[in-house]
């Protein structure tokens, strides 16, 4: 480290008697070097203290370095990035389990967050809109665990999308159709998969006369539309008190007059509201799901719906009427390439009622539209979805 970071600078001195880490105060601190430095030197102690007090340090760069969607800070100190084709190891050295653990420590606080021994892990923002999320030994081994998601650079278009063989490109008009006919939909997939760029394109065709109030854990959807209300979840304080849960946000949503009610993310007991919500008017309605396939997103509601208190007859029935379909995406491993690469909506399925003779009566995923990456196929459910739709132009 340079000698200009010495624990005797005036520098550090000044930080130590009380100086706030904010841009004008580290710019202030920075120039008291100016006659030592010079100006070319003070402009990279204030580039370096900006990384250091406001910044994730000497992670900045990789979360700056364009492609670049994660970066992980192993308990062994080891740094993982991905930047579109699975996580790679990146030589950094971040220093020992000490100078690891400040380093977390200190972003947890820049996402208004607390992480120590009475709170061992956090999820949280940071000011720069990347997602972070740390944890403690002793619950992981050796020493802190750092994961940092990195928020897209800009928002995509739906065409955009189809232009890097998300899907296929004669899909594009029966996925806007979804949107402007007032389906409600889900879109499901694993980690990485794309599924919240995909909502947020899908989200930015609605009318500009329409409201959409988000309820998210952690804000990440990034919509370019000129009415949108955000609703974040907050965690409990160190006293256990003060946390305000998704089910308590989709509740309070829907007293704001929403147009279209998303949920960024349907992971826990409030997929009983959002039920709720969608089959009382709500039209329209949608989020995100973690699903393995298209055929696993009834499964997924039902165990969820557990957490809430439902019987899995009362999932299904809600479930059949508030749902119409299930976009499904899949993220190739090993895929190269940057950005949505190696990503692809696999599946356009229906959600159709359960039989009359159903033993469980569970609702169905039907395969209207599948797409390989090479080749666009429809399914048994495709003349559901074209009446629902309308018959959209364009042939899928």
């Amino acid at each position: 480290m340079s000698s200009r970071f010495d624990d005797d600078s005036p520098v550090w001195r000044q930080i130590r008697r009380g100086i706030a880490p904010g841009g004008e105060a580290i710019h202030a601190v920075a120039t008291t070097g100016l006659a030592t430095l010079g100006t070319v030197g003070v402009r990279g102690l204030d580039d370096d203290l900006r990384s250091l007090l406001l910044g994730a340090g000497p992670l900045e760069p990789l979360l700056a370095e364009p492609g670049v969607t994660d970066v992980a800070v192993n308990g062994d100190g080891s740094v993982w990035v991905d930047r579109g084709n699975g996580l790679r190891r990146h030589d950094l050295d971040l220093g020992d389990a000490e100078a690891r653990r400040h380093l977390v420590v200190r972003l947890a606080g820049l996402a208004g967050r607390r992480l120590d021994e009475t709170a061992p892990y956090v999820d949280g923002q940071l000011p720069s809109g990347v997602r972070m999320h740390a944890i403690l030994p002793p619950l992981v081994a050796g020493g802190p665990h750092l994961t940092l998601r990195v928020p897209g650079s800009r928002r995509v278009s739906l065409e955009e999308l189809g232009a890097t063989g998300l899907f296929p490109v004669g899909w594009l008009e029966t996925l806007r159709a979804l949107v402007l006919r007032r389906v409600a939909f889900v879109v499901s997939g694993g980690t990485g998969a794309g599924k919240t760029t995909l909502l947020a394109a899908l989200l930015a065709l609605t009318a500009s006369d329409e409201r959409l109030v988000l309820v998210e854990d952690v804000r990440e959807l990034a919509i370019d539309h000129p009415h949108v209300v955000r609703l974040e979840a907050r965690p409990a304080n160190v006293e256990g008190a003060g946390e305000v849960t998704l089910s308590v946000l989709v509740r309070q949503a829907l007293r704001m007059r929403p147009d279209r009610l998303v949920v960024g993310e349907v992971r826990g007991a409030e997929v009983r509201e959002l039920l709720t919500a969608l089959n009382t008017g709500h039209e329209g309605g949608c989020g995100t799901l973690h699903a393995n396939t298209a055929h696993d997103v009834v499964p997924r509601f039902e165990a969820l719906g557990a957490l809430a208190g439902m019987t899995p007859p009362t999932v299904h029935a809600q479930l059949a009427s508030a749902v119409r379909v299930i976009l499904h995406l899949r993220r190739e491993a090993g895929s190269d390439g940057g950005g949505l690469r190696g990503r692809r909506l696999e599946t356009v399925a229906v959600l159709r009622p359960a039989a009359a003779r159903s033993p469980d009566r569970a609702p169905r995923s039907v395969e209207a539209l599948a797409w390989d990456g090479q080749t666009a196929t429809k399914g048994p459910g495709w003349p559901e979805l074209a009446a629902l739709l309308g018959h959209p132009g364009g042939g899928a």
